[in-house]
């Protein structure tokens, strides 16, 4: 894991985000997301430098397009932004958790 990836994973694992159950690495048809939080239908990706490329762009956009074809939403956030604004990062996560899950904020 990324140093991104683990501030994530310390701030929504064990169901300390919202008592939510996050997974991690957890494969989805044919693609291993970053975290999956199944209750909420939430999937987030930490995406490194690999992913602003063209080709990381075009690879992103018909994966998450497929993840959510199947229900899912996906969030997607840099490694720098997690690492920098962690909590706005959390906030968003927050708020796509309540609207799923029909929690109040």
């Amino acid at each position: 894991m990324t140093d991104a990836e683990r501030r994530f994973w310390y701030c929504v694992r064990r169901k300390r985000f919202s008592a939510v159950q996050f997974y991690r690495q957890t494969p989805i048809g044919r693609y291993i997301v970053d975290f999956y939080a199944p209750a909420a239908g939430l999937v987030v990706e930490i995406d490194g430098g690999q992913h602003f490329t063209e080709g990381g762009r075009a690879a992103d956009a018909l994966r998450d397009a497929a993840l959510m074809r199947m229900g899912l939403r996906v969030l997607r956030f840099d490694d720098r932004m997690v690492l920098m604004e962690t909590d706005a990062v959390l906030d968003v996560v927050w708020n796509a958790v309540c609207a799923a899950i029909g929690a109040s904020t």
